[in-house]
């Protein structure tokens, strides 16, 4: 009997590790940005996972269980208050760059009183986004590209960007319009994942080969380090001079490993969405574990940036 159940084991992981080696979503262009969350949505796999929202979460104390789905709303709190955007007075214009299913909008219009657009280049996400926006939440959802935003320079009293621009090519256009939006003396709050600093050393071929698979899995052009986001923003003509950086991987990495178990503390899920999804499910779990190892090695880090318009 146990021989059987390790052969049948063996055999799964074998075709998982085929599949995903054969069917990744390599970046081209935004359009396959766009795609993969159009599918992603539609699918309903993510959201019925993990929530409303598809970012990690924020660990007070990581070695202590956590419900991952609180934690990724404490994940929006510690950002707001770490950023400074909870110093901006209710009513106030917030932009989301890559606002997903509108998690962290609502969290921003609903708690804290603020007037908020949400955009994403997934159509999608939009539709969904408002599906699950009570009429009371004062934010709106578009479809816009972050690296040409539709609006006026100074638009807004702060902007938010959490885990979008590792789907960014042009790293710093993105930060420059982020910042030209923003009005004079306004909050700008990013978190995303970054790579390490390559000046500290190059990769070997099995770090390359792993970061490679981490881009071309997720549709990630390329992964940018905290201290050249940092120079972006620095460097953009709107910046008022002052950016400060922070690495929250050691808060946010036991996400990894509740993204998977998630899926065994929900067993009837599997059931409600059939076997397609519980076999899309299974494809993603080699990119997780490689996502946890990664940031455990110091491959990847979590960055997390504030500055001022």
């Amino acid at each position: 009997m146990f021989v059987n159940v390790f052969l049948l084991t063996i055999s799964l992981v074998i075709v998982i590790l085929f599949f995903w080696l054969i069917n990744d979503r390599k970046y081209t262009s935004i359009k396959t940005v766009s795609e993969s969350y159009d599918s992603w949505t539609n699918d309903k796999l993510l959201e019925a996972l993990w929530g409303e929202h598809i970012h990690l979460g924020y660990y007070k104390n990581p070695s202590k269980n956590q419900d991952f789905r609180q934690a990724k709303i404490d994940f929006v709190h510690c950002l707001v208050k770490w950023s400074g955007l909870d110093k901006l007075p209710k009513g106030s214009r917030i932009l989301d760059v890559g606002c997903g299913i509108g998690g962290s909008s609502r969290i921003l219009a609903l708690y804290y009183g603020f007037e908020v657009i949400g955009i994403t280049i997934s159509n999608e996400q939009v539709k969904r986004a408002n599906d699950l926006t009570p009429n009371n939440a004062n934010c709106s959802f578009k479809i816009m590209n972050a690296l040409n935003l539709e609006f006026d320079d100074g638009s807004f009293d702060g902007v938010w960007s959490v885990e979008a621009g590792a789907h960014i090519s042009d790293k710093y256009k993105f930060a420059d319009e982020m910042l030209r939006v923003l009005r004079p003396g306004g909050v700008l709050a990013v978190a995303d994942w970054n790579r390490r600093n390559y000046e500290h050393g190059k990769l070997g071929i099995v770090d390359h080969l792993l970061m490679k698979q981490l881009l071309n899995q997720w549709s990630h052009p390329e992964f940018s380090s905290i201290e050249d986001f940092r120079e972006n923003l620095l460097n953009s003509t709107y910046c008022s001079g002052n950016v400060e950086i922070d690495d929250w991987t050691k808060f946010t990495i036991p996400s990894w490993n509740d993204s998977i178990i998630e899926g065994i503390r929900r067993p009837m899920l599997w059931i409600r969405l059939g076997p397609t999804s519980l076999i899309k499910g299974l494809r993603e779990i080699p990119t997780i574990l490689m996502m946890k190892w990664a940031f455990s090695k110091g491959l990847m880090k979590f960055g997390v940036f504030r500055a001022r318009g």
